[in-house]
């Protein structure tokens, strides 16, 4: 048995030899050369953020009997997704069962589960860059593969739904020192049409989220235009007034419907947040300790013939602050009963993906199950930096002429 330091160059090599729907295997026959692991196997977060479901390692030595989703709440699972924590216990048969969080850049892709007759500080270390070194291959290897894909379904996707997965973004979660960011979407029994997105360039981090109105596959091309539009616009670099009223032209233009939407641009040096409001409810902050609504000035949705233009808005983000946006999907009819504000309150403590997590598993809870709209949610937790002033005193939002 080989112990030595991950080879991490041989390792990428091996992987990108391989078929890319063998990701894991490669890693587990890693395992197996160097320490002797047996049952060897990746269990995803499924996209509702609710279950995991195994992806068994071929020949990885006994196949595990669980089959279909595997609940998260309460499980050991959930610890170490929540903690970030790699887990080691007896497995019963004389060796050790070591679960690692399998994660890239704050996105949980969902853990690393190895079975090892023996493993010191110095096995469990290397077992944790090896899952490390999993989430680098599996991001890459998903661009050529719909294997990865497949098996974070744990309920059909009708067309609506297949065209509002494909338009978010794939990882639901990011961090940079500056900021931790996490997304979640509760998709609607008859799609309504939500998105979120964000991206980051070298000194601004862009955020959208927005809810094109009607349902199913209207709502979902509806929203492939509209995110389009707006996503063309940020790569040619307009401000998110530039950005919003492209989306705006291309709704009038294609005849297609109404949307709401938030726009933010947030200066990583700063913390300066510049923003446009399209007919979209309010965000919640959390500062101090205290929730509140960020009460925005509000334009008309894309899509209205206005003689109005858009207007860009200005809002100073300071280092601790938490900035709730969300669809009215988490708001209305039977989610209007969840208290919001309260469960920002209570979840503070938590990365931002945890929150989201809460959040919209309280919906869908009491929603039953059955949401009459998606229910989208974006919590971003802002750092700061050092050259940023905390003790500013500027206003909370100030419109720009």
């Amino acid at each position: 048995m080989d112990g030595g330091d991950l080879e991490l160059g041989a390792l990428l090599a091996a992987a990108e030899a391989a078929p890319p729907g063998e990701s894991v295997d490669v890693v587990a026959r890693n395992l197996q050369k160097r320490f002797g692991a047996e049952r060897v196997s990746f269990l995803f977060v499924d996209l509702i953020g609710q279950q995991l479901v195994r992806l068994n390692a071929a020949g990885a030595g006994d196949v595990v009997e669980r089959t279909g989703p595997i609940e998260l709440r309460e499980s050991i699972y959930d610890t170490v997704l929540q903690s970030q924590r790699q887990h080691v216990e007896p497995d019963g048969q004389g060796g050790r069962r070591v679960i690692t969080p399998v994660s890239n850049r704050g996105d949980c892709l969902g853990v690393l589960e190895v079975t090892l007759q023996y493993a010191d500080d110095t096995v469990l270390r290397q077992v944790r860059e090896a899952a490390h070194a999993l989430a680098y291959i599996i991001v890459t290897d998903r661009r050529f593969t719909d294997l990865y894909h497949l098996h974070r379904r744990t309920t059909r996707a009708s067309l609506a739904a297949e065209i509002q997965h494909q338009l978010l973004p794939t990882a639901p979660s990011c961090e940079a020192s500056q900021f931790a960011l996490a997304a979640g979407l509760i998709p609607a029994d008859d799609i309504g049409g939500d998105t979120y997105d964000y991206t980051l360039d070298r000194d601004t981090l862009h955020l959208s989220i927005t809810d094109a109105m009607g349902h199913d596959t209207e709502s979902a091309l509806l929203a492939t235009l509209l995110l389009g539009a707006l996503r063309g616009a940020r790569r040619g670099g307009c401000d998110p007034v530039a950005q919003a009223e492209r989306a705006h032209q291309a709704l009038m233009k294609h005849s297609r419907g109404l949307a709401t939407g938030q726009l933010l641009c947030i200066e990583l040096e700063s913390g300066l947040c510049r923003l446009v409001n399209a007919g979209h409810p309010w965000p919640l902050r959390l500062r101090d300790g205290a929730v509140e609504e960020v009460r925005l000035g509000v334009n008309l949705p894309f899509g209205v013939p206005a003689p109005m233009p858009y207007r860009e808005q200005e809002l100073l983000l300071r280092a601790g602050d938490r900035l709730i946006l969300l669809t009215d999907g988490m708001q209305d009819r039977a989610a209007a009963a969840v208290d919001l504000a309260g469960l920002v309150h209570e979840t503070r403590d938590l990365h931002p993906r945890e929150a989201v997590r809460i959040l919209t598993a309280k919906v869908w809870e009491t929603c039953q199950g059955n949401l009459t709209d998606d229910a989208t949610v974006i919590i971003l937790d802002w750092h700061g930096t050092p050259a940023a002033s905390e003790a500013s005193e500027a206003p909370a939002v100030r419109t720009c002429a």
